[in-house]
């Protein structure tokens, strides 16, 4: 495997919709990464001003630089706010995560450490009790302690399989990653990708609302060639609990069967992504267009 080490810069990218209280939290875990060398952008699919005031409060005590992208609430439109929030990426590698998984210190470095030409690499993450997300202060991130088992138990977690990528030290963690049956599916949560191959598929198929839709975004990628590697016990982040008032099963029915006509046809492009949506009078930032212009019009 090629690594590209500790030089490498990241745009990483958050999603999330009316939880400032859970977002504040995620950017506390952002502000104590070991790899320093990242930007970070807040994809924000329609919150209200309470969102906007967290990120004008937080964005300056934070090392890396912050940019809210902003769309409209007019319900559950997460893939196009991510090929909106891609837009504005001036990095060359792309790591996606969610403003309800706060980042354990290592996770930005899990991800560069095995960031390698022609692959996407796959997390997941450990799910918190109510209780634990709500106990979770900004010391504890700042010291670790709400990624370790014994703290969360303590503070209301009920002991889960997944727990053992809390325990795992890096011997662990690496032959568990290679030994793991798990299917090495996209996950927006924790996943990373090459800017380049994110516009060669043309980025998330907008059509899609809820469920699947990042394991679809994977399933082209796959298809175009791009091989898939878990980083499941190395790059570890914890989700806070909340609703999902948002789920509708038969949209979910609907994704699942366009991700699953696009595995057996082998399909790599949407044709609902970012060309499309620059092509509707979306204006990405000056810094983004100067980084994706030329990967677009080759697209």
């Amino acid at each position: 495997m090629v690594s590209l080490g500790a030089a490498l810069n990241v745009s990483v990218i958050i999603s999330t919709y009316n939880a400032p209280a859970w977002l504040e939290k995620v950017l506390w875990g952002y502000a104590h990464q070991t790899h320093r060398d990242f930007e970070i952008i807040i994809a924000d699919d329609g919150s209200s001003e309470d969102t906007r005031a967290l990120i004008e409060r937080v964005a300056p005590t934070l090392d890396q630089p912050v940019i809210h992208v902003h769309q409209r609430d007019d319900g559950f439109r997460k893939c196009r706010i991510l090929n909106k929030a891609i837009l504005h990426a001036r990095a060359d590698y792309l790591l996606f995560t969610d403003g309800d998984c706060i980042p354990r210190a290592d996770f930005v470095a899990g991800h560069v450490a095995k960031a390698a030409p022609g692959a996407y690499l796959s997390g997941g993450y450990c799910k918190l009790t109510l209780p634990a997300s709500k106990a979770i202060t900004r010391d504890d991130i700042a010291r670790g302690d709400c990624f370790r088992v014994p703290w969360l138990l303590e503070h209301g977690h009920r002991r889960q399989r997944k727990d053992l990528k809390l325990s795992a030290d890096p011997a662990l963690a690496h032959w568990l990653n290679r030994l793991t049956t798990t299917r090495c599916n996209f996950k927006g949560s924790n996943g990373s990708a090459w800017l380049r191959d994110v516009v060669a598929v043309n980025g998330f198929d907008e059509r899609m609302a809820y469920g699947s839709e990042d394991r679809e975004f994977g399933v082209r990628l796959r298809n175009a060639g791009i091989d898939a590697r878990h980083v499941r016990y190395t790059a570890i982040c914890v989700h806070l609990d909340h609703g999902r008032s948002y789920e509708n099963p038969d949209r979910y029915a609907w994704n699942r069967a366009l991700r699953k006509y696009n595995e057996k046809h082998g399909v790599r492009r949407t044709e609902y992504g970012l060309v499309q949506l620059i092509q509707a009078g979306f204006q990405p930032s000056v810094a983004g267009l100067a980084t994706t212009s030329g990967l677009l019009s080759n697209a």
